[in-house]
């Protein structure tokens, strides 16, 4: 199979760490939507990634189905990331939700701070930020002194938070937030150590 993405896309890295947690075997092609030359929107009509081309073809799109897909490869009880069914895998995605939903407005400040500064909203930028503030609060008070986000080991919720602190120091500096959150500086700390999230590491 074939992953087609960003080197700096969050959505991207989630899907890395998983093929990287699972051992999937898999090409990596790097192809930044917004390059020029990009050619994404031939295995993605909505010119997003990341984008999955299946070994029979058939092309797969937006993270929380690809790892989907991918966590049903290994069989449904062998070192499963996403629980199969039950509280634990409606909480599990309830976590993707929340890490997703700050990622998709730290892209929106992002993407609005590159337009041109006479045509920027600050308003929309300030109505983003609060919900990365409300969103880092509420999985701070979640997590609370657990050592993962649910269960007594790694799952998807804990890929998908630890992708969005990735992207918070990356992109945004100035969020505070390992001075705020100590609970959630250790569950970062702890997911930097897996070799899958050190070979995912955005450049600089």
């Amino acid at each position: 199979m074939k992953l087609i993405g960003s080197l700096t896309s969050p959505y991207v890295r989630k899907v890395r760490i998983v093929l990287g947690e699972k051992s999937i075997d898999h090409e990596f092609t790097n192809d930044p939507p917004f390059s020029p030359d990009t050619r994404v929107a031939q295995v993605n009509p909505l010119g997003k990634v990341p984008a999955l081309i299946m070994d029979d073809g058939y092309i797969l799109f937006d993270s929380r189905v690809i790892v989907e897909y991918l966590d049903d490869l290994n069989g449904p009880e062998s070192g499963r990331l996403i629980p199969t069914a039950g509280p634990q895998r409606l909480r599990v995605k309830r976590w993707e939700a929340l890490a997703d939903g700050i990622i998709d407005a730290c892209v929106a400040i992002y993407l609005e701070r590159k337009r041109p500064e006479s045509q920027q909203s600050q308003e929309w930028i300030e109505r983003q930020q609060k919900k990365i503030d409300q969103g880092l609060q509420a999985v701070a008070a979640e997590l609370g002194d657990k050592p993962w986000c649910e269960g007594e080991s790694m799952t998807l919720a804990d890929i998908a938070l630890g992708c969005a602190f990735g992207y918070l120091d990356a992109r945004f500096p100035a969020v505070k937030w390992r001075d705020t959150y100590p609970n959630l500086v250790r569950l970062a700390d702890k997911l930097a150590e897996r070799q899958s999230f050190k070979t995912t590491i955005a450049p600089n």
